[in-house]
């Protein structure tokens, strides 16, 4: 007996080390290779009737979650004016930028801080969830803080963005999207229904890469962690004075 539980033991620390061995090399590979390997811009159907200037944008990285900036004007109240309605007014004064990310309901909205950890969120968070959008409203942002990664985008390239985060939002009955009452971390953010599902491969760092990568933006193939996410966006970008730019190598 005590010979087959040794034997078992070198067996288990094997395949440990093989599935360790594989997931590293995944992260490398899934930062190194640029996804789409070659330039391709997708269409997206959006309102690019008004003549429009280039943007900074901004990613927002923290150990395990990314966010996107987009700097508020006339037009992006105008395109966010459904938060109004749930009592988060986009025109409010002071709000320079309309933060968004996407996320697994059950951790994003009941982990505000690390203090708030539970086991079942994160049980959640690791196998599978139901997906929620959360928008705030944020005044000034430091572009040149560690966290921050600014994205200078142009004129269509920054409408494909807004165009496709718009269209990560659920629409209710009423062509709006839908507002989770009752969830938030205070009075500048809302929760929303949001498509597709969470988990831990297909995380919100994914969401975001893919974002990035309607607006023409190379990213990894896959990038599951902010910091993978940041390197790629180096490795596969023109970076200019304004921040990563979504022109070909």
């Amino acid at each position: 007996m005590n010979q087959s539980l040794s034997g078992r033991k070198p067996r288990a620390v094997h395949y440990l080390g093989v599935l360790v061995l594989f997931i590293g090399v995944s992260l490398g590979l899934g930062t190194v290779v640029p996804r789409p390997f070659f330039t391709s811009v997708p269409a997206l159907a959006g309102d690019q009737s008004d003549a429009k200037q280039a943007r900074n944008v901004l990613m927002l990285s923290s150990a395990i979650h990314t966010d996107l900036a987009l700097p508020v004007d006339a037009e992006l109240i105008e395109r966010f004016a459904f938060l109004a309605a749930d009592g988060l007014d986009p025109g409010l004064e002071g709000a320079e930028y309309i933060i968004v990310g996407w996320g697994g309901r059950s951790f994003y909205i009941e982990t505000p801080t690390w203090s708030d950890l539970k086991p079942v969120p994160v049980f959640k968070a690791l196998t599978i969830d139901r997906s929620v959008m959360h928008v705030s409203l944020a005044g000034e942002i430091d572009p040149g803080h560690p966290s921050v990664s600014p994205l200078y985008l142009d004129a269509d390239a920054y409408e494909r963005l807004v165009a496709s985060v718009l269209a990560s939002f659920t629409l209710g009955a009423d062509a709006a999207p839908v507002v989770l009452v009752d969830a938030g971390y205070g009075d500048y953010d809302r929760f929303y229904e949001a498509e597709g599902w969470f988990n831990a491969i297909a995380g919100c760092n994914v969401w975001t890469a893919r974002m990035l990568r309607r607006s023409g933006l190379k990213t990894g193939w896959w990038t599951p962690l902010p910091v993978l996410l940041t390197s790629s966006l180096g490795l596969h970008n023109h970076v200019t004075a304004s921040g990563y730019s979504p022109v070909a190598r």
